[in-house]
């Protein structure tokens, strides 16, 4: 029996319980099954991805046709049944109100970065003489992107290992119209162009070797080499980081900042380097995930280091 019409709030509370009964999980750019079910049907159905779902607003009950409910359960069902992020089957992604691009050649964009940027977070470690910004690790470009929106007098280099990832990237700089001012590189780990840099962005591959093995499908379907932290052989998924430490100090300016994203690996980022001066920087995760450290304390690392 065809289905019968339903509200666009029905339509969405259904796929919501779907997601939930599936057991699948989120976190690529919503964070509960009713979110993720909104973002896929308003994006499926052709609607602004903001319309109001509130029962009082008149949007919420928006007849949906059975057409519609037909497409919805087609991308329900490949959500579920691929594991995949939805950001994979939308083939778009936001990050602090700007949209990417996204495919399975990148991680999709979440990176807390964003929300230091936008906030100003960083303002008072910077002097007024930034002109170069180093995204290490772009991945799809977001972060360089809102790098060169917030700091509108800056050069922004994106670098990343990966020959893919800097086509994505490509794509979404050409859709901000910033293929001027980010200029795309292919390097493994910090560029030693002779040019230091005023600020670094990194959001590196810091997953522990234990956690890799239990990672969720949808974090599976990502690329392993950006969440891989041990790609050299260690456990504590500091590899890259470690690498990136001994080498930053001597590719940024005298009073240059390296603002470095961690997630859930503080315990491990303070085990390897427990006399590094850091600051934790306030995201909307608490204040253990993003951190802070000056040209100063890396170049003070680096001398006990060696």
């Amino acid at each position: 029996m065809p289905a019968s019409p339903i509200t666009l709030s029905q339509c969405v509370t259904r796929a919501a319980a779907k997601l939930t009964a599936a057991g699948v999980v989120f976190g690529h750019g919503a964070t509960c099954a009713f979110d993720e079910a909104a973002w896929l049907v308003l994006w499926k159905i052709g609607l602004p991805l903001d319309t109001s779902l509130l029962a009082e607003d008149e949007s919420a009950h928006r007849p949906v046709t059975r057409t519609e409910q037909a497409q919805v359960a087609t991308l329900i069902e490949a959500r579920i049944s691929t594991r995949k992020p939805a950001a994979y089957l939308t083939q778009e992604a936001w990050l602090q109100g700007v949209a990417f691009y996204v495919d399975e050649r990148t991680l999709v964009p979440r990176s807390l970065i964003a929300e230091v940027l936008m906030e100003g977070s960083l303002d008072y470690w910077l002097s007024d003489e930034v002109h170069r910004v180093l995204d290490l690790g772009t991945g799809c470009g977001s972060l360089a992107v809102i790098a060169a929106m917030v700091y509108p007098d800056v050069k922004v280099q994106a670098s990343d290992i990966s020959a893919d990832a800097l086509e994505v990237a490509r794509i979404n700089i050409n859709r901000h119209g910033l293929h001027g001012r980010v200029v795309l590189r292919q390097c493994d780990g910090i560029p030693k162009t002779g040019s230091h840099y005023d600020l670094i962005l990194c959001n590196p591959p810091y997953v522990n070797a234990q956690s890799m093995k239990t990672l969720p499908p949808e974090y599976m379907a990502e690329p392993a080499l950006a969440l891989d932290g041990n790609r050299a052989g260690g456990q504590d998924g500091m590899d890259f980081i470690r690498q990136l430490l001994s080498d930053a100090a001597l590719q940024m300016t005298k009073d240059a900042i390296l603002v470095l994203e961690v997630g859930h690996e503080r315990e491990h980022f303070e085990a390897a380097f427990p006399k590094l001066e850091v600051v934790w920087l306030e995201t909307s995760a608490g204040e253990d995930q993003v951190l802070l450290v000056t040209q100063d304390a890396l170049a003070a690392f680096r001398a006990t280091a060696t």
